[in-house]
């Protein structure tokens, strides 16, 4: 089975479109002003104000204590955290903020993939490619290393023309998706609605 996590929202008709198209998860850019998708605190806390019951994930690089001060009382389920930070730092952050944790890791070789072993404190392994603000792949083969207890997150520059194959590598496998739902870098509502479609469909045979 697949589950999705829309990316990179940033208005409020895309959140709406996205949970009645079935996502799991809305994803929540802050703090990285390189990319388009980025929000300031005040359109975080208005879009994570809306009433629904699928889980709030806000998107970090690297934060640091006073950014994660700043959203401790904003309706975030997940934090999912991109950087090198040491593991008890993951850990103290789950403990102080009571979030669950996406550990995001960047992928290029098997040696990244096997790097998932020093994050037990996260909930989630997200495997991501290089590209960050960019919409990049990786591999997505070389998550055969990773044992099936870990519940994994797989991100790249998924189309939905690769869900089929994506689905072929893990149960329960959430699908981080992007900017492969964008036209001129906005959110377009016919991807989404096809992409979450076609999810369906796939789950449901």
């Amino acid at each position: 089975m697949l589950l999705a996590k829309i990316c990179g929202l940033t208005e409020t008709i895309h959140i709406e479109k996205c949970i009645e198209y079935g996502t799991s998860m809305c994803g929540f850019i802050l703090f990285y002003p390189k990319s388009h998708r980025n929000l300031s605190l005040d359109k975080a806390k208005e879009l994570t104000s809306l009433k629904h019951s699928k889980s709030n994930v806000a998107v970090m690089v690297q934060p640091n204590k006073s950014q994660l001060e700043s959203i401790k009382n904003l309706n975030f389920q997940y934090y999912q955290i991109y950087g090198d930070q040491d593991p008890d730092e993951i850990n103290k952050i789950k403990k102080r903020y009571g979030v669950k944790i996406i550990k995001a890791l960047t992928i290029e070789t098997r040696e990244d993939v096997l790097k998932y072993k020093k994050y037990e404190a996260a909930d989630i392994i997200l495997f991501d490619s290089i590209g960050k603000e960019k919409s990049l792949s990786f591999d997505h083969s070389l998550l055969k290393y990773v044992p099936t207890n870990i519940k994994k997150m797989v991100a790249g520059n998924i189309f939905r023309q690769d869900l089929e194959k994506i689905n072929k590598i893990a149960d329960n496998l959430i699908v981080d998706c992007s900017g492969s739902l964008e036209t001129n870098k906005k959110k377009d509502l016919t991807k989404i609605k096809k992409f979450l479609l076609e999810m369906r469909r796939i789950n449901e045979n």
